[in-house]
C-alpha cells in the first residue's frame, strides 16, 4: 500500500508520517492543495488522507478531480467540522470515508488499512494479488506464475506489485519511477525499461505470452488475458 497524505499542518503531517513508518507502510507528504492534486492525479497511490482546509484547493474539490479522472484511490477526508451536513458534503464530494480530528492514530491506522482492503484487486484473499496465471502472496512474499515459484529483487518486486494492482492500465515511465523509486528521487526513465527487461526475463515460461505490454511512446501495460 501507498499512501497520500495531503495536510497543511506540518506537525499533524510529521506525526501521521511517523506512524505510517512504524506501520511499515510507503508515503508522500504535501502541504497544499495544488501539489496534492497534481501528485494524486499520478495514480501511484492506493489512499489518499486529505485534510478540508488546505493552502490553495481545498479538500473536497481533490476529492471531485479525482473522483472525475477514475482513479481507483480510497479517500479519507480529515477536518475538524463534525456537523452532520458538513459530512454529507464531504462524501458528496467523493470521499470514501470522514475522519473528525482530534482523532486517534489507532482509528486512523484502522481506517486506512479498511480502505486499503477495499480498494485492492485480490482474489479474495487479503495477503493475495491474483491476476491471471500470476499470484503475489504478500504474506510469504512469493511470486507464482502458473504455479511455479518465481524469485525477485525488492526492486523487482515492487515494480510488479505496481503494475498487478494496475492491471489493464497503461502506466507511463514516469508513474513506475514515482512509486518504485519515489517521486522525490532523480533516476533516469531509462531505468524502468532495464527492470521490465528483468521481470519479462523472470516472467518467460515456455508456451506463455509476455504478460507485459510495451505502449511505444508512453510505458507499459499488462495484459490480465496473458498473465
Amino acid at each position: 500500500m501507498r499512501v497520500l497524505l495531503i495536510e497543511d499542518d506540518k506537525r499533524l503531517a510529521r506525526l501521521i508520517g511517523t506512524v505510517l513508518e512504524e506501520e511499515k507502510i510507503a508515503f508522500d507528504i504535501v502541504h497544499d492543495g495544488d501539489t496534492g492534486l497534481e501528485l494524486a492525479l499520478r495514480g501511484i497511490h492506493d489512499v489518499a488522507i486529505i485534510d478540508w482546509m488546505l493552502p490553495g484547493r481545498d479538500g473536497p474539490s481533490i476529492c471531485r478531480a479525482i473522483r472525475a479522472a477514475r482513479l481507483p484511490v480510497a479517500i479519507l477526508l480529515l477536518t475538524a467540522r463534525s456537523q452532520v451536513e458538513d459530512r454529507v458534503s464531504g462524501l458528496d464530494s467523493g470521499a470514501d470515508d470522514y475522519l473528525v480530528k482530534p482523532f486517534a492514530f489507532d482509528e486512523l491506522l484502522a481506517r486506512i488499512r479498511a480502505l486499503g482492503r477495499r480498494f485492492t484487486p485480490t482474489s479474495g484473499d487479503a495477503w493475495e494479488i491474483r491476476v491471471g496465471r500470476l499470484v503475489m502472496d504478500m504474506k510469504a512474499h512469493s511470486l507464482r506464475r502458473n504455479d511455479q515459484v518465481i524469485e525477485l529483487s525488492k526492486t523487482e518486486w515492487d515494480l510488479l506489485e505496481y503494475i498487478l494492482r494496475h492491471a489493464g492500465q497503461t502506466l507511463t515511465r514516469q508513474n513506475i519511477l514515482d512509486y518504485v523509486w519515489s517521486y522525490e528521487n532523480l533516476v533516469k526513465p531509462e531505468l524502468v525499461d532495464v527492470y521490465i527487461s528483468y521481470l519479462r526475463q523472470k516472467l518467460n515460461q515456455p508456451h506463455l505470452s509476455d504478460p507485459i505490454q510495451t505502449v511505444r511512446g508512453v510505458g507499459y501495460r499488462l495484459d490480465p488475458e496473458n498473465a
